[in-house]
């Protein structure tokens, strides 16, 4: 019989733990879930709140877990490599998109706001009207300025300067301040008067001596248009020559007529 008793105990004593007991065993426990897995995972940290203790929803738990609201700010979330919230649906297709977009903007806004040449072109001799005196010769001529806008935008003529010249010398000069607006792809016509003096023996016979029959005289006119656009300003240097008849006053327009070689 005491052996019996002795055998019992022993099989007692070797199924008992040696840690002491835990108080937590039998408890509750938080448990979490993966977002691609269906597996649910317990947390070691009881589920049981203390009084007065503020929770807040775990944002990588899909609702079902909480966290310490006065840990909110100090806890980093984990999410797994394979989660979809980090594979975002059209991603090469937004970038492709977006790119394609501002490629496509870029080139229109360069390509309408791309400065283009202003074409400018005398055409000639409006009209003209002579004076003589004791020794001079007053000729007043009126001439035509063709302006092109070749751009997308609108430009203002703001100023134009002319000056004319006789055998090398300056016999009048005009400029002019202007307030001319070309729209898009325009064209426009600018007329301008000068009045000139020519003082010169020769050119006075040919205009006045009725034996001659041809009463003209060469002008060389030369000039500068000034013109803005987008806040910029720009200049255009023209000039031409023109035959000008000296003999009587005419209104008919005269042909533009070669540089002389």
């Amino acid at each position: 019989m005491g052996e019996t008793f002795s055998q019992l105990g022993s099989q007692k004593d070797e199924n008992k733990s040696i840690l002491p007991p835990d108080p937590t065993i039998g408890r509750k426990s938080a448990s979490y879930s993966s977002t691609n897995s269906s597996k649910v995972f317990c947390s070691c940290v009881p589920c049981e709140r203390a009084t007065g203790a503020s929770f807040v929803i775990c944002p990588t738990c899909q609702g079902s877990g909480e966290i310490p609201r006065e840990l909110e700010k100090q806890l980093v979330a984990l999410i797994p490599y394979g989660d979809q919230r980090l594979k975002p649906r059209h991603t090469k297709l937004s970038v492709f998109l977006a790119v394609f977009i501002c490629l496509v903007t870029s080139s229109l806004i360069a390509f309408f706001l791309f400065p283009r040449t202003i074409a400018m072109q005398p055409a000639g001799l409006n009209s003209s009207t002579v004076a003589f005196e004791e020794t001079d010769i007053c000729l007043n001529i009126t001439n035509i300025l063709n302006i092109s806008n070749n751009n997308y935008y609108p430009i203002t003529v703001t100023q134009l300067t002319v000056e004319v010249l006789h055998l090398s010398l300056v016999v009048g000069q005009v400029s002019d301040s202007l307030l001319l607006h070309i729209g898009p792809l325009a064209s426009e016509q600018v007329f301008y008067a000068v009045a000139n003096r020519i003082q010169e023996e020769n050119t006075y016979k040919i205009c006045t001596w009725l034996k001659i029959k041809v009463h003209h005289v060469l002008l060389h006119i030369q000039g500068t248009l000034t013109y803005s656009y987008l806040s910029h300003s720009e200049q255009l240097v023209f000039q031409n020559y023109e035959y000008v008849d000296c003999r009587g006053n005419t209104s008919v327009p005269h042909l533009l007529v070669p540089h002389p070689p």
